[in-house]
């Protein structure tokens, strides 16, 4: 799994619609409640399925290059919206009587499409899947300690489908029960639920509707844009790695030499805008720190450090370095908030201080001369949040149902994996759900790679040689999709909340979009897997966290002792250094924690490269000088603009794939190099 961005990075107040009253910005009108099955329409469905697709797409190819997966609920909800009208305009022109489009399907759609495209990136098709193959295990070396060949299982569709099937539903009934108290009792913010609801309200309100559809037509241009200008892009490429605009020397060829160069990758560019500054400026300080001072430094030392002849994907030398360091820092990172959520979640749990705790953004339109209308709306949230019962029983059986089948199953996908730890998972995994969803209530991170990591060390350290990798690897995908799927539902309970959609439409949203994902994630991976070299080191495609995760669980089962000279002390530094800064920026004024670095977004370049953290800061530059210019205008359409890019991007993934899987090769090859003396 890529490298987590807070939710609340993605959807904020500043991309929603200036509203006049209160109780519309709060969801509150007159308007009729549909029933819930009402909320859940054919139209909605298919709409879902659709954008469910591109997203996977786009999350897969995230997954596959750099690992930094953005937050798509803008998109969601914008395309979702824009779908539905469109369509409902084109029939009630041609003099049919349509459905109105309500709030509550909008909230379906979004949640659907969330659910879906969320396989792709927590169901370890860019990590812990993909960590199996051959491929991986041959890039880290058949001689190198604890990378037996009897750890391989190549991706497989149908076992990809099978597996996804029997994990991705058990988080989905792990906290069913506790929905009343982590939404309303402890009333935990969820912003980016509260913000993707107050998004869905605004587009269905006269005041905001007309910034709705100009949202849209923003998105429409850009992914345009980025459509054409990838496939122009293309025509250049080549065959190879070396060819095209992915490899233009922005910067001069000694930079380009380190990475450091512009690629001209919309996707990145958009992730950039989507990305808080702190992010993107995080990743460029990573880059530079890396490829601009270790590195080099580090090859120094070729000879002394290291053998010098060995080559550039050799964990014995350079390429050894590049992978602990940043697995030190991604360690210390996740380590460091795990323990920090669970602190905070269990003092609130202990004082019941949330329940005194404001919704960020309602807390900035609403003034004392409006709390009585502010408890009839709250009244109307709760009476509809309440209405439509899961029972308890059903919950639980299907927990229980779920995990039998499960406990069974998996075994026969993953022999190394035993029946009994797969059952144990399930034991302790509503546990870890409830810190995870707490603490995501709270914070708006989500800490499901974390879980899922310390998983993989736990069960490769006690099953050993004998299986482990592959035993660790398959515990981690089965904890993830637990903690990470059960967090993502009390988000959407939160925001059916607000939206006053019925909790059990949500969750048969949720369990129509996991479903759907169970099928379109596999079979879009399916595609950039035949189509594409993927885990080529060289290549565009290079499936970074695939190394990054088969070389945890060999750590887990063999320990440190192959690392090239010194590379265990400078983990060591990193990873301390990865704890201090994040406590420095607990301890420390806001004014001055804003402006310190995230050692998660840093680690993301020291092995990929720092190519894309200058497209990140190119984006994240664009949006800082837009946001002086006209601060309204930025906060209104950078939301837009940046889905667009990213999406027009992904679409063209799909005509590159097949002009690649048809062996059609682009035309003409652009190349640089140094001019020859005359």
């Amino acid at each position: 799994m890529g490298t987590e961005i807070p939710r609340s990075a993605e959807i904020s107040e500043s991309l929603l619609p200036g509203t006049e009253k209160t109780a519309t910005a709060l969801g509150h009108d007159d308007e009729h409640v549909p029933e819930w099955k009402e909320q859940i329409t054919i139209r909605g469905l298919a709409v879902s399925a659709l954008l469910g697709t591109l997203f996977c797409i786009i999350t897969h190819k995230l997954n596959l290059t750099v690992g930094i997966i953005p937050s798509l609920n803008v998109a969601a909800g914008l395309l979702g919206f824009f779908f539905v009208k469109s369509w409902t305009g084109f029939l009630s022109k041609l003099g049919f009587t349509v459905k109105p489009f309500t709030k509550q399907e909008n909230t379906v759609i979004q949640t659907c499409v969330v659910a879906c495209y969320g396989l792709a990136f927590s169901g370890g098709f860019g990590s812990y899947l993909i960590a199996m193959d051959e491929k991986t295990y041959k890039l880290i070396g058949a001689d190198y300690p604890g990378n037996h060949a009897e750890d391989v299982i190549n991706p497989g569709l149908w076992w990809m489908i099978g597996f996804l099937v029997v994990v991705s539903f058990l988080g989905l009934f792990s906290l069913v029960p506790l929905r009343k108290v982590m939404v309303m009792d402890y009333k935990l913010t969820y912003p980016s639920g509260t913000a993707t609801a107050m998004l869905i309200n605004s587009f269905h309100t006269n005041s905001g509707a007309e910034l709705a559809g100009n949202q849209v037509k923003c998105l429409g241009k850009y992914l345009s844009l980025s459509f054409v200008w990838s496939c122009f892009k293309w025509f250049f490429s080549g065959v190879g790695d070396s060819c095209g605009f992915d490899n233009f020397p922005t910067l001069g060829l000694t930079l380009f030499k380190n990475t450091f160069y512009f690629d001209f990758s919309p996707t990145y560019v958009g992730c950039g805008l989507i990305c808080p500054h702190i992010v993107n400026c995080s990743v460029l300080l990573g880059a530079i720190i890396s490829w601009g001072f270790l590195w080099p430094f580090v090859s120094q030392h070729a000879g002394d450090w290291y053998p010098a002849d060995l080559g550039s994907n050799d964990f014995k030398g350079l390429y050894g370095y590049k992978v602990f360091i940043a697995i030190a820092i991604i360690l210390g990172d996740g380590l460091y908030n795990l323990v920090k959520i669970i602190l905070v979640t269990v003092k609130e749990l202990c004082s019941n201080s949330s329940r005194h705790l404001n919704l960020p953004i309602v807390t900035n339109v609403v003034d004392d001369s409006e709390a009585s209308e502010i408890l009839l709306v709250k009244k109307k949230r709760d009476e509809v949040f309440l209405k439509d019962r899961i029972p308890l029983g059903f919950a639980v059986s299907g927990y229980v149902g779920l995990a039998a089948i499960s406990t069974a199953t998996i075994p026969l996908i993953f022999p190394p994996l035993k029946w009994y730890f797969v059952l144990c998972s399930y034991f302790i995994a509503p546990a870890l759900a409830f810190c995870n969803s707490y603490g995501t209530g709270l914070t708006d991170w989500s800490l499901a790679s974390t879980y899922g990591k310390i998983g993989l060390f736990i069960i490769a350290s006690v099953v050993g040689s004998d299986g482990g990798v592959i035993a660790g690897l398959a515990a981690c995908g089965v904890m993830m999709s637990i903690v990470s799927t059960a967090a993502d539902l009390m988000q959407d309970f939160k925001t059916g909340y607000l939206t006053l959609s019925s909790a059990k439409s949500m969750f048969v949203s949720q369990l129509v979009g996991t479903a759907m994902g169970c099928i379109i994630a596999p079979l879009t991976f399916w595609l950039f897997y035949t189509a594409f070299d993927i885990g080529d080191p060289n290549g565009p495609y290079k499936a970074p966290y695939a190394v990054i995760f088969r070389e945890m669980a060999i750590l887990g089962i063999e320990g440190f002792a192959e690392l090239p000279k010194h590379c265990l002390a400078l983990c060591y530094g990193f990873f301390i250094a990865a704890l201090v800064v994040n406590l420095l920026r607990d301890v420390t004024p806001s004014k001055i924690s804003q402006f310190i670095p995230i050692p998660m977004a840093m680690a993301v370049p020291f092995y990929i490269g720092a190519y894309f953290a200058i497209d990140m800061f190119v984006g994240t530059v664009i949006l800082f000088v837009w946001e002086r210019i006209n601060r309204k205008d930025a906060d209104d359409f950078a939301g837009a603009v940046a889905s667009g890019l990213i999406c027009g991007d992904g679409i063209w993934t799909i005509p590159s794939a097949i002009l690649s899987i048809l062996r059609i090769n682009p035309p003409i090859c652009m190349y640089f190099g140094p001019s020859l003396a005359r």
